[in-house]
């Protein structure tokens, strides 16, 4: 690696787009969780495909690692420069470069966030539904696959990306993916370039799917008498054929954080949020329908919002429930985890879960979007402690082998960056050697952020 010419010929091309202060490189080397490690040599700011194309030329003719960066909010490390490098910041691509009401998509630099994205949508009738409940990057969602609170009706970025611009290692620019409904031209490279996390290249542009904006909205807050009775509730409303919008499960402890950082008064129940979008007709059969269930299943009262104020506040706690979680031990930080089983062993996986952790040392909250099977667990460590943090992987450990032998996977929307690399080849086997190949013939030299997705040479 020759990285002081490449660092200087970039310097001299961006200028002040340019950075290697100490201070900047610092805030580049941390994660939202417990993860760190790696501080890159220097960031740029790019402004077109262009500028992203020569950073990736510049670099692959001096062997210098490129890693992409959105909002940083990530729970794997995704974005760490574990080997130094370009850190490529695309906070200022972020613009909204087409819609198309007609079709029901637009295209959209990778910098725009979700939040962003749908304050200019708003005059449309359109809207971009994926919600991780960070204000994430279109691009960073594309990375890793993410989704959400809404994934359950609306699906994950999976579904919701049709094409991309893509840089490769080498600089060159592709195209994968139109804005035609669908295709039967050629391999996906659309979706093998979304969940690749940067290790196949650097998203330039998206051209997204925008869905319609309800006419009504509803969505209530209920508790049940235990994780079992609210997970049974999440089972018996999605095989009943109910369009759930959103279906979040918090259990007990994940409550107790959320009123005392919030200041609502929930009962210390665990407690299933949702939401129904329609008609006013249909809304109100969802609900009606989703409360008989409950009603069966122990529901011990409902919290009905339908004023967007109401709704609004009540998705807001949900959106705080790591820093609520967080404030549960001050100082503490997290090793956030995550696993997706099939939805008819979610209540099997989710108890067993609550139970290994009550027997540790550690406090940790479960809650998650169960309407896709999907949960995490927030387990408060001090990452000085040696004896917490073994305790925490081993829980972590148990929840990866559990959902695997439920049929399910590591990750539902974390992604594996380098948090849960050491997983793969439980899950994969030797389709993980062939994402190796993949990896390989795309970025032979190991450039785009390495240390990620495949085993290491």
């Amino acid at each position: 690696m020759t990285l002081e010419p490449a660092l200087a010929e970039l310097a001299h091309r961006l200028g002040p787009r340019f950075s290697r202060t100490g201070a900047t490189l610092a805030q580049y080397s941390q994660s939202e969780t417990h993860i760190s490690g790696g501080t890159p040599d220097a960031v740029v700011f790019p402004h077109t495909a262009d500028e992203v194309s020569m950073i990736a030329r510049m670099c692959a003719r001096n062997g210098v690692p490129m890693v992409g960066w959105g909002t940083g909010t990530s729970l794997e490390g995704h974005a760490l420069a574990l080997k130094g490098g370009v850190m490529v910041d695309f906070s200022q691509m972020n613009k909204m470069l087409a819609v198309y009401p007609e079709d029901m998509l637009c295209v959209v630099q990778p910098g725009i966030t979700r939040e962003a994205l749908n304050e200019e949508l708003r005059a449309t009738g359109l809207f971009f539904p994926v919600d991780p409940g960070a204000n994430a990057s279109l691009g960073g969602m594309a990375a890793t696959r993410a989704s959400g609170t809404t994934a359950v009706r609306y699906g994950t970025m999976r579904d919701n990306v049709l094409g991309l611009e893509v840089v490769l290692a080498d600089g060159r620019v592709i195209r994968t993916g139109t804005s035609a409904p669908k295709s039967s031209a050629g391999y996906d490279l659309t979706a093998l370039f979304v969940g690749s996390e940067g290790t196949l290249g650097l998203t330039t542009e998206l051209t997204l799917r925008l869905h319609g904006q309800p006419e009504a909205v509803s969505a209530a807050v209920c508790a049940f008498p235990s994780i079992a009775d609210a997970v049974d509730c999440v089972i018996a409303t999605i095989q009943t054929g109910i369009p759930m919008a959103r279906i979040e499960f918090l259990d007990a402890t994940t409550v107790a954080a959320c009123n005392a950082f919030a200041g609502t008064t929930l009962s210390l129940d665990p407690q299933l949020m949702v939401e129904f979008h329609g008609s006013p007709a249909g809304v109100q059969e969802q609900t009606d329908r989703f409360a008989e269930i409950a009603a069966e299943m122990g529901c011990t009262g409902f919290d009905w919002a339908q004023v967007t104020e109401d709704r609004t506040r009540l998705w807001q706690m949900r959106y705080n429930a790591y820093p609520a979680i967080l404030a549960l031990r001050p100082g503490a930080t997290a090793l956030v985890t995550d696993v997706c089983v099939p939805i008819s062993r979610l209540a099997e996986a989710v108890e067993e879960t609550r139970a290994d952790i009550e027997a540790s040392p550690l406090m940790g909250p479960i809650l998650g979007h169960v309407g896709d099977g999907n949960f995490h667990a927030i387990l408060l460590v001090d990452r000085n402690d040696a004896a917490e943090m073994a305790a925490a992987r081993a829980l972590s450990g148990r929840m990866v082998e559990r959902a695997l032998e439920l049929g399910g996977t590591i990750s539902g929307e974390h992604g594996i960056g380098c948090g849960k690399l050491g997983y793969m080849a439980a899950e994969h086997g030797a389709a993980w050697d062939v994402m190796g190949q993949i990896k390989h013939a795309l970025d032979p030299a190991g450039l785009m952020n390495p240390g990620k997705m495949v085993r290491q040479p």
